[in-house]
């Protein structure tokens, strides 16, 4: 059985994060490890008056044990990181946990819309941008992907540009760039990538539903990295992350004002199996 360990925050009540990665992993048939970095009441998109308990400082050791176990992954997956020090951290548990069979995927979670989230400075961009040069694979959106580059954010954009973003992407120093959120037109929505081993692009696409959902990214993210690690190609791995989140928003559109709160992936979980399935 292949086994992935992915280190992001917790959030009790909310679906993001863990509470994404831990399931839709688990039920692609892949054993998921967990470092959380941060315990929170909620997540932080919509609720007030939420907790919040930084792990920083239990992280080495959670790494220590697990080093003198001698715990082996097949993939390392980071989420959202709130400090450089929690970067600085697991940039040295890549160089702990990998060797040259080992995949490292990296959401270099940060922003979205043309914003950096609340608290983040130019500071943790310079450290996503380090951990990512480290990354087999890096999934950012288009806000996360501008600010790495330095690049001012637009939604005015085409194919050329898409493709240009991730030829630069790939120069950070990780081959296989993936872009999430991207839209050529008003009718589609969806994802790219870029073998920069090969110079091929990808591009996969589903129709564009104009209503902002949480988890969504995690939901993608934690797929493809699943996808990946089992041995499916970019190409394959792309399509179905992208298949698969569009699943959970049309799941989740009947209910969405009552689940304003995240996606129902759990019900589509099956759907996920059955895509691992497919030759």
């Amino acid at each position: 059985m292949k086994r992935i360990v992915t280190v992001q925050d917790i959030s009790c009540f909310g679906k993001c994060s863990l509470t994404v990665a831990l399931p839709v992993i688990s039920a692609m048939g892949i054993e998921t490890a967990v470092i959380p970095t941060a315990v929170l009441s909620t997540h932080t998109g919509g609720f007030k008056g939420y907790t919040f308990r930084d792990l920083t400082g239990d992280i080495e050791g959670i790494a220590q044990h697990w080093k003198s176990i001698g715990l082996k992954f097949n993939a390392i997956y980071t989420g959202y990181l709130g400090s450089k020090e929690q970067a600085e951290i697991v940039s040295k548990l890549f160089d702990d946990f990998s060797d040259d069979d080992t995949f490292i995927i990296v959401d270099p979670a940060m922003g979205d819309s043309g914003r950096l989230y609340a608290g983040f400075t130019d500071e943790i961009v310079t450290e996503m941008k380090k951990l990512c040069s480290k990354a087999d694979f890096i999934i950012p959106n288009m806000t996360e992907a501008s600010f790495m580059l330095g690049l001012p954010y637009t939604e005015d954009y085409d194919e050329k540009y898409i493709r240009d973003i991730l030829v630069k992407l790939s120069q950070l120093g990780c081959s296989r760039p993936v872009l999430t959120g991207v839209r050529l037109d008003d009718r589609r929505h969806g994802a790219a990538a870029y073998d920069s081993q090969s110079g091929q692009f990808y591009f996969s696409f589903r129709d564009n539903i104009n209503r902002i959902m949480h988890g969504t990214g995690d939901i993608f993210a934690s797929v493809f990295t699943g996808a990946v690690t089992l041995g499916k190609s970019l190409e394959q791995s792309l399509e179905m992350a992208v298949g698969f989140t569009y699943d959970c928003i049309t799941e989740t559109l009947p209910v969405a004002d009552e689940v304003w709160y995240g996606s129902c992936f759990e019900s589509c979980l099956g759907k996920l199996i059955a895509y691992v399935n497919e030759k």
